[in-house]
Parts: C-alpha cells; sequence; structure tokens
C-alpha cells in the first residue's frame, strides 16, 4: 500500500506510515452548498408525495364516481376489490414508466440509478395487483352467472369486445417481470432482455381499448375518465420526449465522432471524442451518458459510460473533444476498442447525481476501484473544494489496476488534495474487505479522520461498494451524504 499526501497545490509529502499527518480541527460547516443540498431533498420529498397522491388518486375518484353505490352483497364487493386492484396495479405501471422515462426532475433529485431501482421494486407488487385484478374480477362475475372462475374467463376472452387484449396486456406483463429477475436476466445477454423489457410499452398500449370501452368504468364525462387519458397522454409524452426526441437532438446539436481509440493497460482503453458545442456538457464530471456507436453491428447496442475528463473546450485545445475509459466486461465492450476513427456517435444524457449537485459539504471524498475510478477523475477535476478538503482512495490488486492513476495524481497535486494508494491482496478481515491486506486495522475513520463531516463518492464493483459503503456508515457519515455509483454492467 502506497500513500501520498498532497498539503498543497505542488507540495507532496510521503506517509509511510498510511496515515495523513494530523491536521488542526476547526468548525465544520455546509456553506455554499446547504441550500442546493435543501433544495434537492425538497424535490425528493415532493416525488414521494406525488407517488403516493397518485395512487390514492385514483382510488379516490373511483369512490367520487360512484364506485361504491353498487355494491350490496358479497359478489358485488368480489368484484369491487377486483376493480381497485387493477386501478391501483396500472397506476404502479405509469410510475413505473415515468421513473424509466429519465424525467430531468426525477434524476436531479434521486439519481437515475436509485430511479431504476424504485423502478424495479415497483414491478412485482404492480404485477400482483394486476393478477389479483383478474382473477378477482373473473371470480366476482362467475359467482353473478353461476360459472367457475375459469369459465368466467373464458366467456370474457370469447364475448367481450376488447377484453382479449387484456389478456394479451397480462401475458406481457407476466413476461416483463419474469425476465427481469436476477437469476433470469444473468441467462441471457442484455440486449434479450432490452428487447422484452420494451414490451412493457406494449403492454400498456394493449391494455387502453379494454380500459376504456369495457363496463363503463371510464365512461366520458366521469372524473376517471379524464384523469385516466391524461396519465396516459402524459406519460406517452414524457417518453417520447425524453427517451426518443431529446437524444436525437442531442446527437444532432453535438455530432460526436471518435477521435481516436488509446490502450491503457490490457482490456482497458480510453475514447475521445471530438464534436461541437462540448462547453454545453461542461461540469457534467462524473455523471454517465449512453452511448451509442454507430459502426457495423455495433450502432443497435447502448453502453452506459461516465465520462473519465471533462469536456477539453479551452483555448489550450485545438479541437473540443470528450473522453470515456472502457474495461473488457464482455463482447459488447470489447468490441469498441476496434473503433476506426470518424466512427460517428449518439449520445443520450448525461444522467445520475454522481456529481457536484449531490454535494452536501464542503468536504469530499472519493473512493473508486477498477474501471470505477475513472468517473472519480472527471469529478476531481470539475468539483468545487480548497486545499485541503478533499480526500482520493484508489483500489487495485497493483499499481496498474490504477487507471489514470498519473492523471489523478497530478491533478490531486494542483488542486491540493490527499491521494492514497491502496494496492495489494484483500484483508482477510470481512469488516474491512475492502481494503488490502497491507492495511493491517486501519479503517476509513484513519485515512479521513473528518469523513463524517464529508460526501463520500464510492465507484466500483458491486459487492466491494457495498463493503465501503457499510464502513462509511460505521463512520458516522449520514445517508445523505453517500453518493455510489454502481458499475457493474
Amino acid at each position: 500500500m502506497k500513500s501520498q499526501l498532497l498539503a498543497s497545490p505542488g507540495q507532496r509529502v510521503d506517509t509511510p506510515s498510511g496515515h495523513p499527518p494530523t491536521a488542526p480541527r476547526r468548525k465544520s460547516t455546509k456553506g455554499r452548498f446547504a441550500a442546493q443540498h435543501r433544495r434537492r431533498m425538497f424535490r425528493t420529498d415532493m416525488l414521494t408525495v406525488a407517488l403516493w397522491a397518485s395512487l390514492a388518486a385514483a382510488l379516490a375518484l373511483w369512490l367520487a364516481d360512484g364506485g361504491m353505490s353498487s355494491v350490496g352483497n358479497l359478489t358485488q364487493a368480489v368484484t369491487a376489490v377486483g376493480i381497485l386492484a387493477g386501478l391501483a396495479g396500472m397506476d404502479l405501471v405509469f410510475l413505473m414508466l415515468l421513473l424509466a422515462a429519465r424525467l430531468p426532475f426525477v434524476d436531479g433529485a434521486v439519481g437515475h440509478d436509485r430511479a431504476l431501482e424504485f423502478h424495479r421494486k415497483l414491478g412485482k407488487p404492480a404485477l400482483y395487483l394486476l393478477l389479483a385484478h383478474g382473477l378477482l374480477l373473473a371470480t366476482g362475475y362467475g359467482m353473478a352467472e353461476g360459472l367457475n372462475p375459469v369459465s368466467e374467463a373464458v366467456a370474457l376472452w370469447t364475448l367481450v369486445p376488447d377484453m382479449w387484449l387484456a389478456f394479451v396486456s397480462m401475458a406481457l406483463f407476466i413476461a416483463v417481470v419474469v425476465t427481469s429477475l436476477v437469476a433470469v436476466r444473468r441467462r441471457f445477454p442484455y440486449e434479450f432482455w432490452y428487447f422484452v423489457h420494451l414490451l412493457t410499452y406494449l403492454a400498456v398500449a394493449v391494455a387502453l381499448p379494454h380500459q376504456f370501452s369495457v363496463g363503463g368504468l371510464f365512461a366520458e364525462g366521469t372524473w376517471q375518465h379524464w384523469y385516466w387519458l391524461a396519465f396516459y397522454i402524459g406519460t406517452g409524452s414524457a417518453l417520447a420526449w425524453f427517451r426518443i426526441a431529446q437524444p436525437v437532438i442531442a446527437t444532432y446539436r453535438h455530432q460526436l465522432t471518435v477521435r481516436r481509440v488509446v490502450p491503457l493497460a490490457p482490456g482497458v482503453f480510453s475514447i475521445e471524442m471530438s464534436g461541437l458545442r462540448l462547453n454545453e456538457l461542461s461540469g457534467t464530471g462524473g455523471r454517465f451518458f449512453v452511448w451509442r456507436f454507430l459502426a457495423p453491428g455495433m450502432w443497435w447496442q447502448a453502453h452506459p459510460f461516465s465520462l473519465s475528463a471533462e469536456p477539453q473546450v479551452g483555448k489550450s485545445s485545438r479541437q473540443p473533444t470528450l473522453r470515456i475509459t472502457v474495461r473488457n466486461l464482455g463482447a459488447g465492450s470489447a468490441r469498441l476498442a476496434s473503433l476506426k476513427p470518424g466512427t460517428k456517435v449518439a449520445i443520450e444524457g448525461p444522467y445520475g447525481v454522481f456529481s457536484t449537485a449531490a454535494r452536501s459539504r464542503e468536504h469530499v471524498v472519493m473512493i473508486g476501484a477498477g474501471i470505477g475510478i475513472t468517473p472519480l477523475r472527471a469529478l476531481l477535476e470539475s468539483t468545487p473544494f480548497a486545499p485541503g478538503q478533499a480526500t482520493v482512495l484508489l483500489r487495485g490488486s497493483s499499481e496498474e489496476e490504477l487507471f489514470l492513476g498519473n492523471e489523478i495524481l497530478e491533478l490531486c497535486r494542483k488542486r491540493g488534495a490527499t491521494l492514497f494508494h491502496l494496492t495489494g491482496p484483500r484483508s482477510a478481515n470481512p469488516q474491512s474487505a475492502w481494503l488490502p491486506a497491507s492495511a493491517g486495522t486501519s479503517r476509513l475513520r484513519d485515512f479521513v479522520p473528518h469523513i463524517a463531516d464529508a460526501d463520500v463518492y464510492v465507484c466500483g464493483p458491486t459487492a466491494w461498494g457495498r463493503q465501503v459503503l457499510a464502513e462509511a456508515k460505521r463512520s458516522g457519515v449520514r445517508e445523505e451524504q453517500l453518493h455510489y455509483e454502481r458499475f457493474d454492467w
């Protein structure tokens, strides 16, 4: 394990013990980032309120339109519960679509990772509610007609207009949820799962006719009719604009092309791209874009990679450039090493809050491992801090695995940040397995004594990242100060 302390720009102090010299204690303040943090937390609270409000509205509007007036016996009660389950289930499906629509408000509040995490958590409840909807309606209608649920379901399929579309929609929802399970996803390539996942949009579209034509539930003139119509149109418009139109506009506006591919280490390389108006992307260090390289056999593959350097647009740069750094983690990423100069690039983004936008404190700690080090390099370049307020910890099996390590060292020297190289086999201690064995009994707080009053950015393999986050929490870091970029694609 090697560590360097950069006490001020250009000054380097070696600390063989692995710990920085004790700095004088001083009163900590949130300073300039306090207002920014409050605004982000307010947006997060508003999202939570909106989620529950939409679910309550779906049920309340049914009641307002006289939904309970028809409930007079057990048969009608079963049918009513089935209707409520369907309304709640469809509301959750719309919320899932909006969470995946990459809305700037959502992305700026909780980040893309957390939005998709909640999107996945809503999948099973939504499916269970929709299954309950179908089963309870078949049971309730069957009780009224003296039929068992299976016979009633067959009758609904064959006799009721548009009802067969509801069965098709249900089958599509089941396919999407099943293929989203981790155990199933690992058996198929990402592109297969992504294609099946697109069936969600088809499932919603297929469900639309039966909702407005069967039973008069959304009859014209009712509050429910206008509520659900607005929900459909609003969700569809958001998806069309943020998932389709904006990426097309960004691709045309910036006109990125591959400038060169630079090997860094076995299986690791940087892709430099030139383009137009790259100054508009400045300040996005640490955030990620979705890249499509428009080369034969590659154009249909989407690659979510973070920037590994801020856009170079100053006078010293003769041609504005963007850079990402890629590790060969599969057939798709390996093929990118063969990209030819001049290849056109389509982009979506930037996304995520792994950037200055998430800051809440004056002090900042950046911890990265393997290829997860590269977003930290861009963040280190762009995020504001005074000399002595930033600490960078880089983890790798060897010095060669500290990708872009020399660039990070130079940035630390210029900006007055403390840098630690944590190399070697991992510790056998379960509570400090993210550290090398040479760290001995060291803990995160030993490297960063003031960590409880710092924003902590972590980027690396999933299991390793969880260990770092757990250690940070044990060191007194609050959830709001932790910023984690999953790097397991």
